[in-house]
């Protein structure tokens, strides 16, 4: 395990306010909202209910791994939407999963460097909106077509054309596979449960257990985070609407295995959900919260991004939270609450089994001892995206935000997020909860 020096070394990074969308199931219709909808409605909302105004933003970052393609740097749409002053610069970030996580970073390291004071950083995303491409063969099919000037060399290019030019490249399918692994997402995710000795009851027992929190969350209206969509015929959308709450292991048993037909355990019951949603958060320094009489709701401690061999992608946030809780000195007791985000069951079951297992931690994570098992009742308490959906560049944010609200219910003090990516990597980031009555200094 490579050990870096704490992330944020300068000056405070305060978490002022947070706002996300509902995070809507993609059910094949093709979308209501594009990313950049997503993403204006979650961050228009938030700062409507700010004391400055949104020209006093100094910049703005949005993660975001698919956009449309009218929606280049989409962070800039969302400023020039917004209605900033033409000046306020903005610009996006891709590091798959993690992409919200990134955002927030870049965000956090501004502010702590003194380059900025006022930031407005998240993720968004429309799943439901992925790219349906040409393959290679139609493209170049096309290209010969467009230098045909005349009658007889169309005629020509016309004898060229196969009925199998047609065949799409999905956009979405293409994304969710790591080319250099030769893996899909879920195949990585048969390979820990393989490694761990995770079992399908195992992985359906957590996926039960992710709706079930969901849904009582839903039902305390614990979900305060979240600002309602209007779709263009006027219907509101106030939750997340990939809850269900039938959910029972009878059920999920009926389903078929996805990526390893014969022999694996992963199903589209036991892995996160394809969803389309935003989330953001202010951040701000020690001067901005001067100036503008701001109440801090917490402060970032501490991020790390790690790497791992990309077939074992899944075990990215055992390898981004270790160093952070290494440099801290603490161990899994010191953490109040937990977001691993729920990419699949068998991936969030297998970084609590290499968290707190002594050959793992110290033959992958060259530490000295295991850290203590993290507690079930203190992980994702309210579901992750196997209930609620994981929109890929907005998650990273989510969880942050989520995790925040949790310590403010729960007047705790100190909470871990954290992400497995795509292509074999890990992010995390500790942050602490300014409200709840302990001394900060």
């Amino acid at each position: 395990m490579k050990t870096s020096k704490r992330a944020y070394a300068g000056k405070p990074v305060y978490i002022i306010d947070g706002a996300r969308t509902p995070f809507l199931r993609a059910d094949g219709s093709g979308g209501q909202f594009s990313a950049s909808d997503l993403a204006l409605t979650a961050s228009r909302n938030l700062l409507i209910r700010q004391p400055f105004e949104k020209e006093e933003l100094d910049e703005i970052i949005f993660g975001c791994v698919m956009p449309g393609p009218d929606e280049a740097n989409i962070a800039r749409m969302i400023t020039l939407r917004l209605g900033c002053d033409d000046r306020t610069t903005a610009w996006t970030v891709q590091r798959n999963c993690a992409s919200g996580l990134q955002a927030l970073d870049c965000a956090a390291q501004n502010i702590s460097q003194g380059r900025s004071d006022l930031i407005l950083a998240g993720g968004t995303e429309a799943m439901s909106l992925a790219p349906v491409l040409f393959n290679h063969a139609m493209v170049r099919w096309l290209t010969l077509w467009q230098k045909s000037r005349n009658f007889r060399a169309r005629l020509k290019a016309i004898t060229k054309f196969r009925p199998a030019m047609l065949a799409p490249v999905i956009g979405l399918l293409r994304g969710l596979s790591d080319p250099i692994a030769g893996l899909s997402m879920g195949q990585t995710a048969e390979n820990l449960a393989w490694r761990f000795g995770i079992s399908r009851e195992d992985m359906d027992n957590y996926s039960v257990q992710s709706h079930q929190r969901l849904s009582a969350a839903q039902d305390a209206e614990r979900l305060q985070e979240i600002t309602a969509l209007y779709d263009r015929d006027g219907k509101q959308y106030n939750e997340d609407n990939g809850l269900r709450r039938d959910s029972n292991l009878k059920s999920l048993s009926r389903l078929r295995p996805v990526f390893d037909r014969h022999f694996g355990n992963v199903t589209a019951g036991n892995s996160a959900q394809i969803t389309d949603g935003a989330a953001c958060l202010i951040l701000a320094s020690e001067a901005a919260v001067k100036k503008h009489q701001l109440t801090p709701l917490g402060r970032i401690i501490d991020a790390q991004w790690a790497g791992l061999d990309p077939a074992q992608m899944g075990l990215g946030p055992v390898h981004a939270m270790a160093p952070i809780m290494k440099r801290h000195k603490l161990d899994s007791g010191d953490i109040d609450y937990w977001e691993i985000n729920e990419a699949f069951s068998a991936q969030v079951l297998a970084c609590l089994k290499a968290w707190s297992d002594t050959d793992y931690c110290t033959n992958e994570l060259g530490l000295q001892q295991a850290f203590a098992e993290i507690p079930h009742e203190r992980l994702n308490i309210d579901g992750g995206g196997i209930s609620l959906g994981h929109p890929v560049g907005a998650s990273g944010a989510r969880v942050v935000l989520h995790l925040l609200r949790t310590l403010q219910q729960k007047q705790a003090t100190r909470g871990m997020a954290s992400l497995c990516i795509g292509g074999g990597q890990g992010g995390a980031m500790m942050i602490e909860n300014m409200d709840d009555g302990a001394d900060h200094d």
